[in-house]
């Protein structure tokens, strides 16, 4: 079943919809219509005013974007279509950028830099070790230069 929220939205989208035009209700599909009908709250009612704009009534948020979905895909014309697919890139890109800035997304880099800040107060404590060959190392070294098998 679906969410109450979606719902109570579809039963909001049928009243509205039963309140244009036979020539724009004729444009949404059948299967979007019966998709509504068949999710909708039948115990939910919605009044809905033809007189008054969505803005002066009580419509949900969903139902309001259902109706601007519904808008661009079926009723508008492709001037507005093209107004409002490149208002929502716009605005999808917005989004896009202040979430970049708000969650920084690199951590790959701010791995790399810390890593390197690191080693680098690593390498300024470290002194030089002096490597000394261990005495029977040198000794068997010693032979072997001898017989020449070095």
């Amino acid at each position: 079943m679906v969410d109450i929220q979606y719902a109570n939205a579809y039963t909001e989208v049928l009243e509205i919809l039963k309140n244009i035009s036979q020539e724009d209700y004729n444009k949404v599909p059948k299967e979007k219509i019966n998709l509504f009908e068949h999710n909708a709250n039948k115990e939910y009612i919605f009044d809905y005013d033809s007189t008054k704009t969505l803005e002066e009534q009580n419509v949900s948020k969903t139902a309001r974007a259902i109706i601007a979905i519904l808008f661009r895909d079926y009723w508008a014309t492709d001037e507005q279509r093209n107004k409002i697919k490149a208002f929502q890139n716009n605005k999808r890109h917005q989004i896009d950028e202040e979430n970049k800035q708000k969650y920084n997304t690199d951590i790959f880099k701010n791995r790399t830099n810390i890593a390197n800040e690191s080693q680098s107060g690593q390498a300024e404590n470290m002194q030089l070790v002096e490597y000394k060959e261990n005495i029977f190392k040198r000794i068997i070294g010693f032979f072997k230069k001898m017989f020449g098998k070095a």
